[in-house]
C-alpha cells in the first residue's frame, strides 16, 4: 500500500485496502474559513435539528475571506459563525487577520502525519504535504456526517506518481514547477486520483515549497496529493511544538516498496522555464514568452498559494532599492500572523515599502475580491493567487495571470508581464 492508503486503512479499521475500496473512516480534522463555515453551520441548525457535534475539537474555523467585512451582511455572517463556535465550544477559531485558511491550520500544529483532515475548500489537499490525507467534501457531508460522528465516506483513489528530477534553471521557483504539472496533465487529467509527488526534486524541498504541489492537486480534478513524510516532514512538526510542552505522537505512514501505480510520469525540471497560467482558467499555462510585454494594473503575492515568508523574501530580493511602475499597484498579503511578524522582523516589509507596495492584514488576499483587489472591466492582474476563472476578482472581462512571486515582482518594476530571468535580482 501507499501512504494514503495506509492512512485510510488504519482509519476505517482494517488492515488493508485498495483503489476503488469504499470506507468508512475516522476524520482527525475538520477545517472551514468563514464562508464554508457559515454555510455548514446554515444546514447543521436549519436542516438537523436536534442534532449534536460530537468533537468541538475536532473543528477549526479560519475567518480569512472576509477578513474585514465591508458590509452589514458579511459582518453578521461572521458574526453568526462566532455564536455557533461558542455555544458549541469549538475553541479552534481563527478570527480576522490570522491568515490564509490552511497555513493558520498548518502554524497552528493542529496537523500531523498520519492524520484525516477534510475542508470545504477545494485546496484541503495541502495537508498532503506533511505526511496526512488532505482532502474536500461538500457542505452537507461535513455538517451530517463530520459533524456528528467525526466520520467519512471515501473511495479509494487510485494513484499516479509523479517523478521530478533535475536542477531548475536561474528565476524559475517551485510555483513555476507546480503550476507547470497543472498544464501538463491538463484540469481532467486526474480526475479523482491521488497524486504523489516524489523524486530528487522534491525531497530537496522544505515542507512550505512541497505544499505548492498538492494544493494544487485539484486543479487536475484530483482526490488528493502527497509527498512521503521524511526527516524534514520531522523537522518541520517539531518547529511548529517548538515553545509547546511536548510534540505530540503521530505516525509516519510511507509507502511500501512495492506498492502500484495507475500511471508514472517523469518531470526533469531543468526544461521548466518560468510558467504563466493565463485567462480564463489555470490549466490555460504558457512558458512566460506567451505573455511577455501584457500591460498590467495590480501585481499581488498573496493567497493561499501566495503569501509565505519564502514569497515575501524573493519580492523584497527583486525590488530591493527600487520603485515599481507607476500605473502598478503592487499588492502583498503574507499568508499567516507568523509570516506577517517574521518579515516585519527581517525587514522586508521596509523594503518593499519603499519600493511602492501596499502590505496588507494576514488573509487569502484579494481571493474572489471579498475585501480587496476587485479589478475593472479592462484591468489586467498578475498574481500568486490560486485561481483566477472570469469575474472571480471583480469584471468578467477583467484578465488575471498566475505566476511565481519573482514574475510577480518583475511584472510590477516594468509595468507588464515579464520574464524575472532579464531583471538582476540582488
Amino acid at each position: 500500500m501507499n501512504m494514503v492508503e495506509k492512512i485510510l486503512a488504519r482509519k476505517s479499521g482494517q488492515k488493508s485496502v485498495a483503489p476503488g475500496d469504499v470506507v468508512l473512516a475516522d476524520i482527525d480534522l475538520m477545517c472551514m474559513h468563514d464562508l464554508s463555515a457559515n454555510f455548514v453551520m446554515k444546514v447543521f441548525e436549519h436542516e438537523m435539528e436536534g442534532a449534536s457535534i460530537a468533537d468541538p475539537n475536532k473543528l477549526a474555523f479560519a475567518f480569512d475571506h472576509n477578513f474585514a467585512p465591508a458590509t452589514r451582511e458579511a459582518a453578521e455572517a461572521l458574526a453568526a459563525v462566532r455564536r455557533f463556535a461558542k455555544k458549541h465550544k469549538v475553541k479552534n477559531v481563527f478570527d480576522s487577520g490570522c491568515g490564509s485558511l490552511h497555513h493558520v491550520i498548518m502554524e497552528a500544529g493542529l496537523v500531523t502525519p498520519g492524520m484525516i483532515v477534510v475542508g470545504c475548500d477545494s485546496h484541503s489537499p495541502i495537508y498532503g504535504a506533511i505526511g496526512a490525507f488532505g482532502t474536500g467534501i461538500g457542505n452537507n457531508s461535513m455538517a451530517a456526517l463530520g459533524f456528528t460522528q467525526n466520520k467519512g465516506w471515501f473511495k479509494v483513489p487510485e494513484t499516479i506518481k509523479i517523478h521530478f528530477h533535475g536542477t531548475p534553471m536561474k528565476s524559475v521557483m517551485p510555483r513555476d514547477i507546480s503550476q507547470y504539472l497543472v498544464g501538463k496533465l491538463g484540469e481532467d487529467g486526474a480526475i479523482y486520483k491521488a497524486l504523489e509527488y516524489a523524486g530528487p526534486y522534491i525531497e530537496s524541498l522544505e515542507v512550505n515549497d512541497r505544499a505548492l504541489f498538492p494544493l494544487q492537486a485539484i486543479d487536475v480534478g484530483g482526490k488528493c496529493g502527497f509527498v512521503n513524510p521524511d526527516e524534514k516532514t520531522v523537522r518541520y512538526v517539531q518547529r511548529l511544538f517548538a515553545s509547546k510542552p511536548s510534540v505530540p505522537e503521530f505516525e509516519m505512514l510511507a509507502n511500501d516498496a512495492d506498492c502500484r501505480y495507475a500511471e508514472i510520469v517523469d518531470i526533469d525540471v531543468s526544461r521548466i522555464e518560468p510558467q504563466v497560467a493565463c485567462p480564463p482558467t489555470v490549466g490555460n499555462v504558457k512558458p512566460i514568452d506567451a505573455a511577455v510585454g501584457t500591460p498590467i494594473n495590480v501585481a499581488e503575492a498573496g493567497g493561499s498559494t501566495g503569501g509565505r515568508l519564502s514569497d515575501i523574501r524573493a519580492l523584497a530580493r527583486c525590488l530591493a532599492n527600487r520603485r515599481i511602475h507607476p500605473d502598478v499597484r503592487l499588492q502583498v498579503v503574507p499568508a499567516s500572523r507568523d509570516i506577517y511578524l517574521a518579515a516585519l522582523k527581517e525587514g522586508l516589509f521596509e523594503t518593499l515599502h519603499m519600493a511602492g507596495a501596499n502590505i496588507f492584514p494576514p488573509s487569502a488576499g484579494s481571493n474572489q475580491a471579498f475585501n480587496m483587489g476587485a479589478l475593472a472591466e479592462d484591468e489586467v492582474m498578475i498574481s500568486t493567487q490560486a485561481r483566477n476563472f472570469p469575474g472571480r476578482n471583480g469584471h468578467p472581462k477583467a484578465r488575471h495571470f498566475l505566476a511565481s512571486p519573482l514574475t510577480v515582482a518583475a511584472s510590477a518594476l516594468t509595468g507588464k508581464i515579464t520574464d524575472p530571468r532579464t531583471l538582476e535580482v540582488q
